[in-house]
């Protein structure tokens, strides 16, 4: 891992987005590709689709629409201890997702004026799971699940095919869907996956949707900004991120391990501690050596940290490691200081924040409660993770009777010939008209 030393310097909130890691060349490529690929899925469909498979899958001939029985023979075939985990997973998810359904409010605003606000769900969600390097029923569970108890009533899943299933979706993502009772999903993978939901694929029987959620790799999430303006979509959850803030109290071991449980993802994952103690900032380094030699995916776990969005970050302070955490936004925050329950509130901009030695990311991957589909590359700073909300619209409706209109009608009319609309106001005006002597 490389070492970024800012200590000494004060940076302006510009100067310290210009030295965040990032890697910046390979989202701008994603970007391009991906819109090509779900244009082209647009054109031609599942064409374009069974070419995809072939291309990035090694899949031909599969059968893109997952019939009922591959959904009921993998949920019969699953480890007993999988269903189980999972069944918790569901359980604490759907407990934690409830409380980010508002109630409905309304605002009386005098006598027959009254506003009343509501949240209504979406009608229709495609949900991507990815696949390829991992196996993600986890996300499965983030996805629908809140979508669910948001009141969606229609939830199609895709996942990529995979050669080793001869085609089929991994098992496992099919047993975690049957699971949770949804029986619209399709084998197609990535962008292509993206923009079939965007655009329906009219071949399959698969209709457009209204929203896009689910985490992937970079171009998965290019393709949602692709198809953005078609269809809503969440953040874009793309290549994961870890940055830890630690002092001189943290423990190099599980520093490093939490790096690491990260970095396991994908060569473009993210991983990147900030600390003002340079002794231990050296004590991880030896210790993240020694455990990517012992751990399955050591390769690319020593990519992923050899990258240009991978470093370790030596600041000054701890007000600097805040000021350079939010400038970063990181999609996942680590705080292993000798204080984090009390900081945590500085610490602004973060898709999710764990606190403390035992709060592991991997904790919020599985079995926190909280979601894991949460915004990468800086987007922390400006849009939420994955909840119930991302399904939900909020609406006003308005209901004056004519007393109420009555009360407010000068000051409309007023405020629309300022406006040049008088228009506005003649539509206000005309409610008060006696027919019978115009």
């Amino acid at each position: 891992m490389k070492t970024i030393d800012l200590r000494g310097q004060t940076l302006t909130p510009a100067q310290l987005l210009a030295v965040v890691p990032r890697a910046t060349e390979a989202r701008a490529a994603a970007l391009t590709t991906a819109h090509d690929i779900v244009n082209d899925v647009r054109i031609r469909g599942e064409e374009a689709l069974r070419e995809q498979a072939s291309k990035f899958d090694s899949v031909t001939d599969h059968t893109i629409r997952v019939p009922q029985s591959h959904l009921a023979e993998a949920l019969e075939r699953v480890d007993p201890d999988v269903r189980a985990a999972m069944e918790e997973a569901i359980s604490r998810v759907r407990q934690a997702s409830g409380a980010q359904v508002p109630a409905r409010q309304e605002t009386h605003l005098g006598a027959g004026a009254r506003i009343v606000q509501r949240w209504q769900p979406v009608h229709r969600v495609g949900v991507y799971i990815p696949g390829g390097k991992a196996v993600y029923p986890s996300s499965v569970i983030m996805n629908v699940v809140p979508a669910q108890v948001a009141g969606v009533t229609q939830i199609a899943l895709a996942s990529p095919p995979q050669s080793d299933h001869k085609g089929r979706i991994h098992p496992t993502i099919l047993a975690a869907a049957a699971l949770l009772g949804v029986t619209e999903v399709y084998a197609m993978g990535g962008a292509g996956a993206v923009g079939a939901f965007a655009w329906g694929v009219e071949s399959l029987q698969l209709d457009p949707v209204d929203v896009v959620s689910g985490p992937g790799n970079n171009y998965v999430a290019s393709a949602k900004r692709a198809v953005a303006g078609v269809v809503g979509t969440d953040s874009e959850a793309g290549a994961t991120e870890i940055l830890i803030v630690a002092d001189d109290t943290a423990n190099p071991r599980l520093v490093a391990a939490d790096l690491i449980s990260q970095a396991e993802h994908d060569e473009q994952a993210s991983a990147v501690l900030v600390t003002d103690s340079e002794t231990l900032a050296q004590q991880v380094i030896r210790e993240v050596t020694r455990q990517t030699a012992r751990t399955r995916h050591s390769e690319r776990v020593a990519q992923a940290l050899a990258g240009q969005q991978s470093a370790i970050v030596l600041v000054d302070d701890h007000a600097a490691a805040v000021s350079f955490s939010n400038a970063y936004a990181p999609e996942h925050l680590s705080l292993h200081t000798r204080d984090a329950a009390h900081s945590v509130k500085e610490f602004t901009s973060a898709g999710a924040i764990f606190v403390g030695p035992y709060s592991p990311v991997s904790l919020g991957d599985y079995l926190a409660g909280s979601n894991h589909v949460l915004p990468t590359g800086g987007q922390a700073r400006y849009a939420p993770g994955l909840g119930a909300y991302t399904f939900l619209r909020p609406q006003q409706v308005v209901e004056y009777d004519r007393e109420a209109l009555s009360q407010v009608s000068a000051a409309i009319r007023t405020l629309a010939d300022e406006e040049e609309l008088p228009a506005h106001g003649d539509a206000v005006q005309q409610r008060f008209v006696d027919v019978h002597h115009e």
